[in-house]
């Protein structure tokens, strides 16, 4: 199958979308497929971004975005459609559409192409987070590029009741996938946690972007608590901010690779704070290094933690919830630990070969059904 790939963000990026876009390219390409992937353009001066890439990444002028200039919003551009009649395309993929993907799904019902179009990002949370209003328009686009999908695909079950309660037709269920060799519980890192928790302290961890929506200035009460060392991994607009909001606490900045494999076992406790993941990928990175979670009991997490079992889920912005949640935990080493393994053993089937396979499946339905209406 000729497919485009057309997504919001792709690597050098480091973020949930661009890492499923780039592991649904290297899953295409394995099983004998030829993608091709539409990017914005990224900024200025980095290195070529295409080294690695398991297949052509066809990019769009870009800005960044005001306020967060790691994410770059692509400009209006003819390489879309270009790309996807070069190609003879015979199905889009479209990653998180909202900006470049509304282009690309517009050139799709052009050339009566079909389309799967992945929600992966809740634009409307965003928007009542960055503006405080504009939630109603951004569902409304939202709706418009769905409803002219072929079949749109939701991460998580939270996610699924969303799309369907805005109207969203043709919706079915594609989790993400997770490296289950890279997060391994044997990589915690004596000497590093040595060096963050010199007097034996609880770690407890926090990875992902540092922005207003993943409301990490909730840690401030943990931050406070005797015996526990806290450690920030990630970089963004709110950097400097939670600095001052959570003292003591250890910024590692961005980290990749085997290094985050590392920081992730070498945790005793993972705490994600943000109220609007549609999955929450850093939750099943944990749980896959045999980490314990604590997570808001709302989105993305709902479907990863089993709360008493692998984790506990507590009410959205409720500081002090996390808070007596990381205090529980704290004082039972046992129960930490027969968190972390169910949580490992929840996640050990979810590879992105399962995932990938699944993706396949829903691309085939699609084709088959826009056969069977051309018949």
């Amino acid at each position: 199958m000729r497919g485009v790939i057309v997504t919001q963000s792709f690597p050098p990026d480091v973020n949930g979308v661009a890492h499923c876009a780039l592991q649904t390219a290297l899953h295409l390409v394995r099983r004998g497929h030829e993608p091709v992937v539409v990017a914005p353009a990224t900024a200025h001066g980095l290195p070529a971004p295409e080294t690695g890439a398991p297949c052509p990444v066809v990019r769009v002028p870009s800005l960044p975005l005001p306020g967060y200039p790691q994410v770059r919003v692509a400009l209006p551009s003819r390489r879309i459609a270009a790309a996807i009649t070069s190609h003879r395309a015979e199905l889009i993929h479209l990653a998180s559409p909202f900006v470049l993907g509304v282009r690309a799904m517009a050139a799709a019902s052009r050339l009566g192409i079909p389309a799967v179009a992945v929600y992966q990002t809740d634009l409307a949370g965003y928007a009542r987070t960055y503006v405080g209003a504009g939630e109603t328009a951004a569902w409304r686009r939202i709706r418009a590029v769905h409803k002219a999908a072929d079949r749109t695909l939701a991460p998580s079950g939270a996610a699924m009741r969303d799309l369907v309660a805005q109207g969203v037709p043709r919706v079915a269920l594609w989790p993400r996938g997770v490296d289950t060799a890279r997060f391994d519980p044997a990589l915690r890192d004596e000497e590093m946690r040595r060096r963050y928790a010199p007097n034996g302290e609880l770690v407890v961890g926090y990875v992902g972007r540092l922005a207003p929506e993943k409301q990490v200035e909730l840690l401030a009460g943990v931050c406070r608590m005797d015996g526990v060392s806290v450690l920030v991994t990630g970089d963004g607009p709110s950097e400097h901010r939670l600095r001052d909001m959570l003292p003591g606490a250890h910024f590692l900045g961005r980290r990749t690779g085997g290094e985050l494999a590392r920081i992730f076992a070498s945790l005793d406790l993972f705490v994600h704070t943000g109220p609007f993941e549609t999955f929450c990928q850093t939750v099943q990175e944990a749980m896959a290094s045999g980490v314990p979670v604590i997570a808001p009991a709302a989105g993305g997490p709902l479907d990863l933690v089993a709360h008493g079992r692998s984790g506990l889920l507590v009410p959205a912005g409720d500081a002090a919830a996390f808070r007596d949640a990381v205090w529980s935990l704290a004082a039972d080493p046992v129960r930490r630990a027969a968190y972390g393994r169910a949580g490992r053993d929840m996640v050990r089937e979810r590879t992105w070969e399962a995932v990938g396979d699944q993706l396949l499946g829903h691309y085939a339905e699609v084709l088959q059904d826009r056969t069977a209406v051309a018949a």
